[in-house]
Formats: C-alpha cells, sequence, structure tokens
C-alpha cells in the first residue's frame, strides 16, 4: 500500500481514537458533545470520499431532527423540514453568489480560448536573462492565468503540459520545476477575483469589495515571494535552473528591423524617426515606420494618461459649500417668531383706527416694504479653486519619467518584438482582470455586474483570438454549471449543517472552552492559524470555509479582531490545502500529466519550500497588517 494510503488511513484512525478518549459516557453525553461528534463524523466521511455537500445535508438532517426531538417528538419531523427549507432558501436569497457562477464561465471561456500557451512562450522570452527565467515566467504565466481563471486544476494541468516538459528539457531540477507549477498554479484562489473570497465573505458576512481590494497586495506579495525565492536559488545553485543559451534568448528580427537596426540605429525611437528622413526609408514604407513608432510610443502615452488622469483627481477643488434654506410651514412660523413678517390677518390695535399717515411716513413706509417684500439677490458663490499637487504626486512623476527615459534608452528592435508578443497575450488578459477587478473595487460596479462584464471579455477575447465557437461555448457553459451547482450544494449543506451545529450547542461548548483558556487575541489568532493549516491537509479549502469558519467567526468579536483582516489570513493559510499531503490536489493533477520518470514524491519534495514561504508570508500579513488592510482603508474609510 503506499505511503499517502498510510498516511491518510493513520489521520483517520487518530480521529476515531480521539473521538473515543474524549467523549464523555453516553449518560453524560448532551447535545453539544452530540454537535461535536456530528462534527468528527462528517470529516471522517468526508475522508473516505463521501461527497461533501451531500454528507453535511445528511448529516446535518440527521442530527438536527434528533435535536428537535429531544424536545418535542410530535413536531420533530416537521421542524428538521421547515429547517431545510429556510436554510436552502436564505442561500437562494444570497445575492452575493450570483458572481460565482459568472466567475467560472469567464474562467472556463479563456482556458478554453487555450491563451496560456501564447502568454507563457511571450513572458519566457521577456525574461531570458532572469535568473531561473523559466520558473519565473512559469510562476508569472500561472499567477495571470490564475487570477483569469480561478481554477487551480485547469491552470496546474495546462502549465504541467506547457511549462513542465520545457523546464526538464532545458535542465531544470524536477523538483523545483514541479514546485513552481504547483504553488504557481494556486496563487488564483488568493489573488482576486476569487471565489474563495466570495465563499468567505458569505459565509461570515464580510463584504466582498473589501475582501477583494485587501487580497490584492498580499496575493502580489506571496507571487513576489516566489519569484524571489526561485531568483535567489538560481544564483546560488545554477544547476537547479541553468541560464538560457544565447541562442534561446535570441529573437528573430523582421527585416525592416534588420535594415534600420544596421543601416540607422539598434535603439527603437532613434532608428525609425531617423527611417522617416530623407532617402534611408527607401526600402522601407512610411506606413509601417509610423505603426511602428505608434507602438513603440504606446508605454509612454499609456504614462501620460495615467499621470494625466492622477493629476486631475488629486487637483480637483473640492465641491463649494451650499447653504440650505429652511423652506415650507415651518420656515414661515419661524420667521413670524423672529418678526420678519406682519401679524398675518390680525386686527389692528383700536387706537389709530383707519386714520391717514402722514405723506413723509407713507412715503418711507411704502419704500420700506417694498424692500422687504422685494426677494433679497442671492451672492454669488465664490469660484472654487484648484488645488495644488501634492507632493508624492510630483515625486511618482519623477520617478515614472525617469524610468520612461531608461526604458527608451535600452528599447532595442529584439525589445520591441517582445513587447509586441506581450502587447498580443499579456496585456488584453492583464486588461480584462484589472477592468473587473478595478470595477469592483472602486465602486463602479457590483461583483456581480463585474462578473457578468469579465464573462463578456472572455467571449471578446476567445473571439479575438479566433478561438470561439459554438462547441467552446456549449462547453465552457457546461462545466460551469456543473461546478457552480456543486458549489451551491455545498453551500446548502453547510447552511443545514451550521444550523444543526448550532442548534445542538455544539457552538456554545467551542466558545466556552476557547474562553476559558484565557487566550490573547494573537495567541487566539495562532490557535486559529494552525487549525486551519491541519485541516487543510485533510481537507480542501471549500470545506474548510464552509464547516469550520462559522465555528471561528463568532469569537472574533471577544477577541476585538477584524472579519475582514482574519478573511485575508486565512485566504492565505489555505494556499496550504493545495500543496499539503496527503490530498495536495495540486499533485495529483501535475502528476496525472506530468511524465512517467516524475513521481508524487518529487512533486511533493518541490512543494514544501514553496509551503515554507506561504507561511512565512502568513507571517508578514499578521506583523505588517497594512499590507492588506491599506488599500480597504484608503478606498472605503
Amino acid at each position: 500500500m503506499r505511503k499517502e494510503v498510510w498516511f491518510g488511513l493513520s489521520i483517520l484512525i487518530a480521529i476515531v481514537i480521539g473521538l473515543f478518549v474524549l467523549m464523555p459516557s453516553p449518560e453524560h453525553m448532551t447535545n453539544g458533545h452530540l454537535g461535536l461528534l456530528m462534527l468528527a463524523l462528517v470529516v471522517v466521511a468526508i475522508m473516505l470520499g463521501f461527497p461533501t455537500a451531500f454528507t453535511l445535508m445528511g448529516m446535518g438532517v440527521m442530527f438536527a431532527w434528533f435535536a428537535f426531538y429531544s424536545r418535542d417528538p410530535n413536531l420533530a419531523t416537521q421542524q428538521t423540514l421547515d429547517l431545510m427549507v429556510q436554510r436552502a432558501y436564505s442561500v437562494m436569497a444570497n445575492d452575493v453568489l450570483i458572481s460565482i457562477p459568472l466567475f467560472i464561465f469567464m474562467g472556463y471561456l479563456v482556458e478554453r480560448a487555450n491563451l496560456i500557451e501564447k502568454l507563457f512562450k511571450s513572458l519566457h522570452i521577456a525574461m531570458a536573462r532572469v535568473p531561473g527565467s523559466l520558473a519565473v515566467a512559469t510562476i508569472v504565466t500561472c499567477a495571470v492565468f490564475a487570477t483569469a481563471t480561478g481554477i487551480v486544476g485547469a491552470v496546474v494541468t495546462l502549465m504541467g503540459l506547457l511549462a513542465l516538459p520545457a523546464m526538464l528539457k532545458a535542465g531544470y531540477s524536477t523538483q523545483l520545476s514541479a514546485g513552481a507549477i504547483t504553488a504557481g498554479g494556486c496563487l488564483g484562489i488568493l489573488i482576486p477575483p476569487s471565489v474563495l473570497l466570495i465563499v468567505y465573505g458569505a459565509t461570515a458576512g464580510v463584504s466582498v469589495v473589501k475582501l477583494y481590494a485587501g487580497a490584492f497586495f498580499p496575493g502580489i506579495m506571496l507571487a513576489a515571494l516566489y519569484i524571489g525565492y526561485v531568483i535567489v536559488l538560481a544564483k546560488l545553485k545554477p544547476s537547479v535552473a541553468p541560464p538560457l543559451s544565447a541562442a534561446e534568448r535570441h529573437v528573430d528580427l523582421p527585416a525592416y528591423a534588420e535594415k534600420i537596426s544596421t543601416s540607422v540605429s539598434n535603439n527603437v525611437l532613434p532608428g525609425l524617426i531617423g527611417a522617416l528622413k530623407g532617402r534611408r526609408n527607401a526600402d522601407v514604407s512610411t506606413r509601417t515606420l509610423l505603426s511602428q513608432l505608434g507602438i513603440a510610443l504606446l508605454p509612454a502615452l499609456a504614462f501620460a494618461l495615467v499621470m494625466g488622469t492622477t493629476y486631475r483627481l488629486v487637483t480637483t477643488p473640492e465641491a463649494a459649500p451650499v447653504e440650505i434654506m429652511e423652506m415650507g410651514i415651518g420656515a414661515e412660523e419661524s420667521a413670524t417668531e423672529s418678526g420678519s413678517l406682519n401679524d398675518g390677518f390680525g386686527e389692528p390695535p383700536a387706537e389709530g383706527g383707519l386714520s391717514e399717515p402722514p405723506v413723509e411716513n407713507a412715503a418711507a413706509s411704502t419704500t420700506e416694504a417694498a424692500a422687504a417684500s422685494a426677494p433679497t439677490a442671492p451672492t454669488a458663490p465664490a469660484t472654487p479653486q484648484a488645488k495644488a499637487a501634492p507632493q508624492s504626486y510630483w515625486i511618482a512623476f519623477g520617478i515614472g519619467f525617469a524610468a520612461m527615459i531608461v526604458f527608451y534608452a535600452f528599447f532595442t528592435f529584439a525589445r520591441l518584438e517582445i513587447f509586441k508578443m506581450l502587447l498580443g497575450s499579456l496585456f488584453p488578459l492583464a486588461f480584462m482582470i484589472l477592468a473587473v477587478l478595478g470595477s469592483i473595487v472602486f465602486g463602479l460596479a457590483t461583483p456581480t455586474e463585474a462578473a457578468a462584464m469579465g464573462a463578456f471579455g472572455g467571449i471578446v477575447l476567445a473571439a479575438c483570438y479566433r478561438r470561439f465557437n459554438f462547441g467552446m461555448l456549449k462547453e465552457s457553459a457546461y462545466l460551469a454549471t456543473k461546478t457552480s451547482a456543486m458549489v451551491c450544494w455545498l453551500f446548502v449543506g453547510s447552511s443545514i449543517f451550521s444550523a444543526s451545529f448550532a442548534l445542538l450547542g455544539g457552538q456554545e461548548i467551542i466558545n466556552d472552552w476557547v474562553l476559558s483558556l484565557d487566550m490573547t487575541p494573537l495567541q487566539f489568532m495562532i490557535l486559529a492559524q494552525i487549525i486551519i493549516f491541519l485541516l487543510g491537509w485533510p481537507l480542501e479549502w471549500t470545506e474548510i470555509i464552509v464547516i469550520f469558519m462559522p465555528i471561528f467567526i463568532p469569537l472574533l468579536a471577544h477577541f476585538d479582531i477584524d472579519p475582514l483582516f482574519f478573511g485575508l489570513l486565512v485566504a492565505m493559510n489555505l494556499q496550504t490545502a493545495f500543496l499539503s499531503p496527503p490530498v495536495a490536489m495540486s499533485a495529483f493533477y501535475l502528476k496525472g500529466v506530468a511524465p512517467a520518470h516524475v513521481t508524487l514524491n518529487q512533486i511533493f519534495l518541490g512543494m514544501m519550500p514553496f509551503m515554507a514561504i506561504q507561511i512565512v508570508a502568513l507571517i508578514l500579513l499578521y506583523m505588517f497588517p497594512a499590507i492588506g488592510l491599506w488599500l480597504p482603508n484608503i478606498l472605503y474609510n
């Protein structure tokens, strides 16, 4: 029997033994203990291979019926059925969950369009001079593609077919190759738009928009740590990741570029501008020169557009204060009380009767009455003055301008060809991701609306790459429906299970036990993250979120822990669920497409350093919460 099977069986045996040791005798067992028993049985059943959603649902219904039966046997069946209907309806009425099938559909469209091959090749050539360039390109490709799809299995499988043979052929070690693919493929469950964050937000009652904003920089930090590890390892041990040869780094130039680089200049801007003058462009059409010059100037135009838009935002004057005038009946009454109005139709004093006033006084009174009755001309509001741009803007402008100068100083025709490759592979996908994410984070669209826009963008991308057809659309819709149905049933099952668990009193026992330990917030956070880390060995992230998060969430208020920050820590921690044996689904995805000589143990060994990097990233996020909370605080507070 294989080692991983023995490992899984040993965990099962440990859980069963723990049940017998920790559970009280039957005469002392309460409903709360039955709730803990239900929790343990669910974990055992899932590890034995039973479907998670229906296991949760079945266990929840059985134990809920028992709880109701212990109170009133006559109403137990009716109350159990009512509980099922109410919990299922609460899931159906959750608007946040509508975005899940749309994001999944977008992911399958991008996957079926087969954009990953072109993306990997362009990134591979662009990073040819970086140590460990193939592994770095693999991680970046996985990060971009996993973000666009959110489907870990699809990314790992495709990169296993595409990048693993290339790295093994270039002399990369099997462990590093496997670790880069499996770790990079898991980034999609953390970097927005992530289905995991939607599931956590719906479970914990946290804003998905804030979760997306908060997870952006931690996801980038984790990917940067992966890349840094690969570069350092390639520098220290070149045998693990050999540098590419000059022939492999060579980029073929088109005929016009060869002529201009030899006769005018190898730098793009001087070469193209010089070729436009005089007889030097006799062999190259002006149209070609202008089109290539336009492509070469795209980074400068993008920089000018970004800085111009930012300048307008930071210098926009604040709205002038508007004086609110009281109107209506209340205004007249207050004005009457202050003496600004006459006494209405009240009788005049008896003295004086209807005698004629003096002429001088009458004229003055008429003038005063006309002045009083005439509307007061409103004073023109002061024109708001534009604010001066802050110093930080000019610092960013100076750094960006210097970067543009350095960029164009080394912008050769070979780099122009690489830039065009990226322009046709990386930038459209990145633009779609940023458009979807930006519309959510900046409040331009709800997650559901942004997911619909992303699904439409996936169709447009597939059509632009000439991969769109009815068969691909049908297959993507079928797979999205299948995955969405699984997620929705999982939510229904977890809702029934959590209601039964609370009904039995299991939550109260856990709360009392945790509070009796008299822990500090730091100790509680460490304990919770260790438990989640260990749960990642036998369970997947979906099961951990829907089963165990409802247990942790009620305790956060006592320890004064922000559920948003806790969710970011959990999302980063759950990266390990795909990299920790014996489940480690990424390893099995890769093994299914790897060459026969690549063993499962080699894949596991390759994943271990990246799992350690995840723990380091988790510690950094806890020590410096601003990594995750800065952007939500800036945007929404």
